[in-house]
């Protein structure tokens, strides 16, 4: 049993004594440099890792490895891979791909047009009512339909009037009496004078032209009816006048427009009215004639604006040769704003990203080399806007693929080297170019 037990713990002792032997003799030997190994094979430099990404684009960065929700790792983000602080950096291959395409910032005179939509209505200067200051009956219609033309001086209907008669039959008495007198004293022909004109400026009252008084003086009899004429060219826009009826001093028969002059009432935005004023060239177009364009000048602009539609009414006064326009028609209005600005510096308004709270263009120093800018903007014309702070002129910036490039590489966190943020997921202040770079910027990177 004993010598058992004595066997066992001398095997014990060989194999360790074997297992020291062999890790001395192996660590000796890997002391020994290896002429075939290192003609074959260089060790390469250690790259130096600044950060560590989201694998996902998002906004997070790490100073140490870790890994996201979803269990994916993040990416390391090198020291030659990284550009200066603010700047993007994007493989020439992946700016092939996206379509990249740039635009230098140019001088350009910005003449912006504002868009509007109008409707054209009758010019109310130009309306006129067809009344009388008397109660009768119309006894003819001579104009007895809506949308008739009629002219100046045209018979629009007969109408009788008691009252009118009566009038008319004073005026003859006081003027044959006025004529019989002639050779009479003074007391008498003063007397017969002041009858007459009381009687005639009963009739002028009631709206009796002269002719219709001469007529009546030279007949020298009072007549049943009495003809009313339109006072204007135009056409009939509204008529209640009926053969046969009453009608009572000052009841509208007849409401008559002159066409050939037209407003156009254009609802332009509120955002716009720094643009409009009174004198300015309008450009109109209506669906009725295709191709056709019509022109005209801001006449007015309303003192209020409509709470519905934040829209402000403008009125453009223009012609309406051959009645061509018709009223409630609809137009499509270009209100063409002449600031009086001299060339301003522009881009196309696809450089910029607008992020609602702040608008940057890309900025491309090289190729495959952005650097984001936020910009000031002024006014949009013609697929350009003005840039007042932001970009030199001669610079070039992105107009296609910008948004891809956010995508790309991770735009956000370059965006905030603007400002200062802390945590993961944040940024530090923005990184001076030249300067070490600190474990968590938040510049740009190339994108994967």
């Amino acid at each position: 049993m004993k010598r058992s037990v004595i066997l066992v713990v001398l095997a014990l002792i060989g194999m360790a004594v074997a297992s020291w032997a062999g890790y001395w003799w192996g660590a000796q030997h890997s002391r020994q440099p290896s002429a075939d190994i290192s003609t074959v094979t260089s060790v390469p430099a250690k790259r130096k890792i600044l950060y560590y990404r989201n694998p996902m684009g998002l906004a997070d960065t790490s100073p140490a490895p870790k890994q996201d929700s979803m269990g994916m790792d993040y990416i390391p983000v090198y020291a030659d891979e990284e550009a200066a602080s603010g700047q993007l950096k994007i493989s020439l291959d992946k700016v092939q791909k996206l379509g990249v395409r740039s635009e230098p910032a140019t001088l350009r005179e910005m003449a912006r047009t504002v868009s509007a939509v109008g409707r054209f209505q009758v010019d109310e200067r130009l309306l006129h009512t067809v009344t009388t200051r008397f109660a009768g009956y119309i006894e003819k219609l001579y104009v007895n339909a809506t949308s008739q033309p009629v002219r100046r001086g045209q018979p629009l209907m007969q109408v009788y009037s008691p009252e009118l008669v009566s009038a008319q039959e004073e005026y003859l008495i006081a003027w044959q009496g006025s004529q019989a007198l002639k050779g009479g004293t003074e007391e008498s022909q003063a007397g017969v004078d002041r009858l007459m004109e009381g009687a005639l400026k009963r009739l002028r009252n009631w709206g009796i032209s002269d002719s219709e008084l001469q007529r009546l003086r030279n007949e020298g009899k009072a007549t049943r009816t009495l003809t009313l004429y339109s006072p204007a060219n135009g056409v009939v826009l509204e008529k209640t006048a009926i053969q046969g009826m009453r009608f009572m001093p000052g009841e509208p028969l007849y409401q008559i427009g002159d066409l050939s002059r037209l407003w156009l009432i254009a609802e332009v935005f509120e955002q716009d009215m720094a643009h409009v004023r009174v004198g300015q060239k309008v450009s109109i177009s209506v669906d009725a004639y295709p191709g056709r364009e019509f022109s005209g000048k801001v006449a007015y602009v309303y003192p209020t604006l409509s709470p519905e539609t934040r829209t402000v009414p403008v009125r453009v006064d223009l012609a309406n040769p051959g009645g061509m326009l018709k009223p409630d028609m609809y137009a499509s209005v270009q209100l063409i704003a002449d600031d009086g600005k001299a060339r301003t510096l522009a881009v196309p308004d696809s450089a910029v990203i607008d992020s609602g709270t702040r608008q940057v263009v890309l900025v491309q120093h090289a190729e495959g080399l952005f650097e984001p800018r936020e910009v000031r903007l002024g006014t949009r014309s013609d697929g350009y806007i003005e840039v007042l702070e932001g970009v030199s002129e001669g610079e070039n910036v992105v107009v296609r693929a910008n948004f891809l490039i956010d995508a790309e590489s991770n735009l956000k966190a370059a965006l905030g080297s603007f400002g200062t943020h802390g945590g993961h997921g944040g940024h530090g202040a923005a990184t001076p170019a030249g300067s070490d770079p600190v474990p968590e910027p938040a510049t740009g990177h190339e994108g994967h």
